[in-house]
């Protein structure tokens, strides 16, 4: 089982996702910032990472711009699930090694899910 880590400070989406993931069988935890997110990435140890930008204490690029950092995140998978147009991500990111870029608005959480099941093959 595939253990997945939601990094999102709304918690309707945060929810809506884990239900989703987790009805698919992946073992699901959610944090609502980004030092909750590193926190549990370190315990957890998650296959793959849903991570949001803009959050309260610590943005998503701060996040994982410290995973990147440590000898335990360097190879996690992450995909960016957003409303932050790329245009408007921060430059960081590009070279933070994201698997996948998602502006929520543009997807449907079905077509998120397809992408993580992608990634997780």
């Amino acid at each position: 089982m595939h253990k997945i880590a939601i990094i999102e400070d709304d918690v309707a989406i945060s929810s809506m996702y884990k239900m989703k993931l987790s009805g698919c069988g992946y073992d699901v935890k959610t944090a609502f910032n980004g030092a909750e997110g590193l926190e549990l990435i370190k315990e957890f140890k998650p296959d793959l990472v849903l991570l949001d930008i803009r959050m309260p204490v610590m943005t998503g690029d701060k996040m994982l711009e410290k995973v990147r950092e440590s000898d335990w995140g360097g190879d996690l998978r992450v995909i960016v699930l957003t409303n932050i147009s790329r245009d408007e991500a921060p430059m960081s990111l590009r070279l933070l090694g994201i698997d996948r870029y998602i502006v929520k608005a543009h997807h449907t959480p079905s077509e998120v899910v397809k992408v993580v099941q992608e990634i997780c093959r």
